[in-house]
């Protein structure tokens, strides 16, 4: 079991403009906000940085514009100890932005993304980083790049061996051949529902989505259901994980939280629901501070938040 796994994501960079106000805006309404951040973010981003905090020998593989915001992020990566030397600056296009807006009154958000440098990902890119790739212990995928962009990278992966997790936000439809290449992935109950046609209404609803999933290929299945926890699948068991009882206040960055946690114990060796345990505690606390990389926990949070569930 390595104490330090080597993970590389291939994935987005997105600045984040949040917003945080009381209530959700009525058509055509103005309301005035509570509170205005700018943080560094994006689905590959977050989860880079949060496998690095927990510990993750971590390489990032994306596209940034030559704007301040992609300084903004190559100096953040730098700072946290991942690796760049894969990620791409793009003269033309921008970096990619988004505006999150937190709703206090419904313990929720709402974002607009504008992919911008994101959509210059190409395979020759994802082929000048083949040897990282081909050398982790476990390649992080999203869908906020191309997907075949993507889908290469899973390729060249799974080729070599190396374990792949995707996490399929935002959803998109995946080739059957996709599946093919991934051993983990990790969609939320409305990706869940969206891949399968089939809504998550409770546990009942989330096993046999779970179930659909699992038949397409993946090893391993993790459905992330918010304040429900997480539901686990493989070929031979199944696992509801509750949430962890903590103060949310912002839920942007949990999703990629739970991703990188639980992808950096599975990569250490450990049991896949012991995974999932350290995954849920790493979403239960991204949630607690605003804006995403602010709000990703290291290691040492994410083992006080275990040990108090079981002194609970």
């Amino acid at each position: 079991m390595s104490n330090h796994p080597n993970i590389v994501v291939v994935g987005s960079f997105i600045m984040d403009l949040v917003f945080r106000t009381y209530r959700r805006p009525k058509r055509g309404e103005t309301v005035i906000g509570k509170e205005f951040g700018m943080f560094t973010g994006g689905k590959g981003y977050n989860q880079a940085i949060a496998a690095s905090r927990l510990g993750a020998n971590v390489t990032m593989v994306g596209c940034l514009g030559t704007d301040m915001f992609g300084d903004s992020f190559i100096t953040s990566m730098q700072k946290d100890g991942v690796d760049t030397r894969f990620v791409v600056r793009d003269n033309n296009i921008g970096t990619g932005v988004a505006s999150p807006v937190v709703y206090e009154s419904e313990s929720d958000n709402s974002i607009i993304i504008i992919p911008r440098a994101n959509q210059a990902l190409k395979p020759e890119h994802i082929n000048a980083a083949s040897t990282a790739i081909e050398a982790a212990d476990l390649l992080m995928l999203q869908l906020e790049i191309p997907i075949e962009t993507s889908m290469y990278a899973a390729n060249i992966a799974h080729a070599a061996g190396v374990r792949v997790m995707l996490n399929p936000a935002p959803f998109a439809a995946l080739p059957d051949d996709f599946y093919n290449a991934v051993d983990i992935i990790t969609p939320n109950e409305i990706e869940a529902g969206q891949l399968t046609g089939i809504q998550i209404n409770d546990l009942k609803t989330a096993k046999k989505v779970g179930k659909n999933i699992l038949s397409l290929g993946p090893k391993m299945v993790v459905l992330t259901m918010g304040q429900c926890g997480a539901y686990y699948f493989d070929s031979s068991r199944e696992s509801h994980v509750p949430a962890f009882h903590v103060n949310s206040i912002d839920p942007t960055a949990a999703g990629d939280a739970f991703c990188a946690g639980f992808a950096f114990a599975i990569s250490q060796g450990r049991d896949p629901i012991e995974a999932v345990r350290m995954g849920t505690a790493a979403g239960g606390l991204a949630t607690t501070i605003l804006g995403a990389e602010p709000s990703l926990p290291t290691m040492n949070q994410v083992l006080a938040l275990l040990d108090q569930q079981k002194m609970a």
